[in-house]
């Protein structure tokens, strides 16, 4: 472990004791992402959703508060130092996936699919219940990419995404 991801995860700790978020990166961001980054800001500028922005120590950090990452790539593309590096699949974009939480409207018997209508990858399903009970979501893990849009698109933040190793709270 280096310096930087020491520091990274101090702030992390610090930052869910405070009650926010930990710092989300850009897709496909490589572990050593802090120490290959120069903070030049092509990624942010060149990401059409408007997701990254500048943050602490002036690296990119993503935020799915109003729109999901469309895993365009072209955050990569501008990467001059490949600190953002795709791999061979899009479920490899994000070290997350999203799990639906127990104040869902949907499980609460509210007719709510808001997320399942935002998921481009259909990891996210309602499927018909016998005996006229409500659908409630099913998320299909294996399509999940973790790209946000089920996490901005729900109206109650019913979502949390989860690390995929670990299945502790990322956000």
């Amino acid at each position: 472990m280096t310096r930087t991801d020491n520091n990274n995860n101090r702030r992390n700790l610090f930052r869910r004791l405070s009650g926010r978020d930990d710092v989300r990166r850009p897709p496909w961001s490589r572990a050593s992402f802090l120490d290959l980054c120069t903070g030049c800001n092509a990624c942010i500028d060149a990401c059409p959703e408007g997701i990254l922005s500048r943050g602490g120590g002036g690296y990119p950090e993503l935020s799915f508060a109003q729109e999901g990452c469309s895993l365009c790539g072209d955050c990569a593309t501008v990467c001059e130092l490949q600190a953002i590096q795709p791999a061979d699949s899009i479920s490899e974009a994000f070290p997350w996936h999203a799990e639906v939480q127990p104040h869902c409207l949907a499980l609460a018997g509210i007719h709510c699919q808001s997320c399942q209508d935002a998921c481009e990858w259909s990891a996210i399903r309602f499927p018909l219940k016998p005996g006229g009970r409500p659908p409630q979501p099913d998320i299909h893990l294996e399509s999940c990419t973790g790209c946000g849009a089920c996490y901005s698109a729900c109206p109650n933040q019913a979502i949390s995404l989860l690390t995929k190793e670990k299945d502790t709270a990322y956000v």
